[in-house]
């Protein structure tokens, strides 16, 4: 049987399965340079790791399936197995991690200030490595950056760390059957075909490839103006965004210059730093110097991350819809073009010592498992995701549904695209964002997820949501989802948004990108709860090439903040006044019908902090009100 593979150069020695036993403890890190297998556990601390929740008596019970191991999808399987049911896992390479760590993308994009849920823990995992924070601010590119090989052994320790989650390696995805009464999945692996049967399946493959195959209706391109409302939007067509064949670097001391790629052309590249070769620069790139070009991606270990969009290793293709044998030969462009950049580097630049790195992946030609991909399918689900309501959230109700924040701008690479000036958009500046649960429920399927890049969203705003940090949390949430559908025995679109939202919040994420409140703070559930529904808002602002909210717990309630109309029927007041204590009080007693004791009633103002807490403890309207996938109050 054809295995359609979009991993390049395996190695046939890899373990295809992982072994299963119970949580290990923390042991010494190592030196992410040495070439034995890396050991690396999780610190166990209540804010590190969320032991399972243990299902009540009267659960269902049943099995969810997750095809996909990356990003997303290692988080949506160790979530549903904390949650206490029954998880497969599986993955087409030997790696787990996706773009963290097979495509070699070892540094992550946004959220360094909201470091919550499985993104946090990951976080943390690294600080255990490398003993800090700041040891992980080795290249400029971001914040947090590491060896693609001990990101791996994080994810493999988390996998393990679970009786009831088995892990199939090597499984290249054939087919799927099925549907609201479940699923059953079949898979090509080196021992042969495995059929796998679920009663729940989330896809969290690179490019939606799952949801395809299981008729999912999707988008991919770009979107037209009238589409979502996006008056900035250029579309319909079908270009995607760039990807990248990333290449890990590592000095050599000593020439390892290649022989000269196929097809090998300079000229792509004189731009790619300061140099003589440079030409006149046509598209408004930054040229850097080639210090700084090769710092971008400085990992830990002293290895260079070359994932460089300057005239570098970006490559456009849309493999999204091709067949597997194409899929196989548009890579092997790809990687050539990122040979031929190395080529360049070494002979032209400087740096004939620096060499593709001979201890970071399984591979025989020392290549990442698998291209760096921007973009794929996007499903449409019960609820689209779009740049204007990025912009805007509190004018759409989806943040109150919100399950994954974000905080980076909208990000799209399109310079390789052989007609890159046709594709000049206006992006709109955004803030801190929370994608809505229904983003990740296809419209016409039942029993069926969809997370990574694949969720309902516009072709823009999936310049921000396809970052590593959102899609780790998407994997989380469809893995909080689809456990409680199997425990509570509900269709995926009957469980309770706020069910979800709870499990997360024990789960030690974030639902709102609130900056104010530290998570050991014990009003940062407050501002979660009372943030999520509406009754009052943040503001949020762009602050240089990162974007930030806050709830302003400090300021002084104006009685224009409060929004009671949809769960109170009270019409909003304009008034710009601040409350005093004795009205904030008498208002909140006049909603719930008894009075209340409260210092509040003698203060002569009141803060956004103290009302916000009044209103959860008294009113609780996040659990008194049901709200619908659409952000409507039910």
């Amino acid at each position: 049987m054809k295995r359609c593979l979009i991993a390049l150069a395996l190695l046939a020695s890899c373990v295809p399965e992982a072994q299963h036993k119970t949580p290990p403890w923390p042991t010494p890190s190592v030196d992410p340079m040495d070439s034995t297998e890396v050991d690396i556990t999780i610190p166990v601390d209540s804010t590190d790791v969320t032991p399972p929740n243990p299902p009540e008596p009267e659960d269902g019970t049943g099995t969810v399936l997750v095809i996909g191991g990356g990003s997303s999808g290692v988080c949506a399987a160790v979530q549903a197995a904390r949650l206490g049911v029954t998880v497969v896992l599986a993955e087409e390479t030997p790696w787990l991690g996706g773009m963290l760590t097979s495509a070699g993308v070892s540094a992550t994009d946004g959220n360094y200030k909201m470091r919550q849920g499985l993104f946090g823990e990951f976080a943390n995992a690294l600080v255990m490595h490398y003993g800090s924070l700041e040891a992980l601010k080795t290249g400029w590119v971001s914040n947090m950056l590491y060896s693609p090989k001990v990101a791996e052994q994080i994810f493999e320790t988390w996998v393990s760390s679970y009786n009831d989650l088995t892990v199939i390696k090597e499984a290249v995805f054939e087919s799927i059957s099925g549907g609201a009464g479940g699923w059953t999945a079949t898979f090509s692996t080196p021992s042969g075909t495995r059929t796998v049967s679920a009663d729940i399946v989330i896809d969290c493959t690179e490019l939606g490839d799952v949801a395809k195959a299981a008729g999912v209706r999707y988008r991919v391109g770009m979107d037209s103006p009238s589409y979502a409302g996006e008056t900035m939007a250029i579309g319909p067509n079908d270009v995607v965004q760039d990807l990248t064949m990333v290449m890990t670097l590592k000095n050599y001391g000593r020439d390892v210059t290649i022989s000269q790629p196929e097809d090998y052309d300079e000229s792509l590249y004189y731009n790619s730093c300061k140099s003589q070769y440079n030409v006149t620069n046509t598209t408004g790139q930054t040229i850097w110097s080639p210090e700084e070009m090769m710092s971008y991606g400085k990992l830990p270990g002293g290895e260079i991350m070359i994932n460089w969009p300057i005239h570098g290793n970006d490559y456009y293709v849309n493999l999204i819809e091709m067949s597997c044998s194409e899929r196989e030969q548009a890579l092997k462009h790809a990687k050539n073009h990122s040979l031929g950049f190395l080529y360049y580097l070494q002979t032209k630049i400087g740096y004939k010592t620096w060499g593709l790195a001979d201890d970071q992946y399984p591979t025989a030609d020392r290549f990442p498992l698998i291209p760096y991909h921007r973009e794929s399918r996007r499903i449409e689900g019960e609820y689209l995701f779009s740049v204007m309501e990025a912009a805007s959230p509190f004018n759409y109700k989806g943040y109150r549904t919100g399950i994954a924040v974000g905080d980076y701008p909208v990000d799209h690479h399109h310079y390789q695209y052989y007609n890159w000036q046709s594709i000049t958009i206006n992006f709109p500046k955004i803030v801190p964002f929370t994608v809505p649960l229904g983003v990740m429920i296809p419209k016409d399927k039942e029993a069926m997820l969809v997370a990574e890049k694949s969720i309902s969203v516009t072709n823009l705003i999936n310049g921000s949501t396809r970052l590593q940090p959102v899609t780790m949390e998407l994997g989380q949430a469809a893995g909080a989802l689809a456990a409680l559908a199997i425990r509570k025995g509900k269709p995926l679109r009957e469980v309770s948004v706020r069910d979800v939202q709870d499990a997360l919040l024990k789960g030690g994420a974030r639902l709102q990108p609130y900056l104010d409140l530290e998570p050991t703070s014990p009003d940062f559930l407050v501002l979660q709860r009372v943030g999520s529904t509406g009754i009052m808002r943040g503001k949020g602002e762009t602050v240089g090439w990162s974007n930030e909210m806050r709830f302003r717990t400090g300021d002084l309630l104006k009685r224009s903040e409060l929004y009671l109309t949809d769960y109170y029927g009270i019409p909003h007041d304009n008034s710009t006044a601040s409350f005093t204590g004795a009205a904030f009080v008498e208002l909140i007693e006049s909603i719930a019908g008894h009075s209340i004791e409260t210092s509040l009633r003698d203060k002569s103002s009141v803060t956004r902090l103290e009302a916000a807490r009044l209103i959860d403890e008294v009113l609780d309207p996040f659990h008194t009100r049901a709200v619908g996938l659409d952000g409507e109050l039910l």
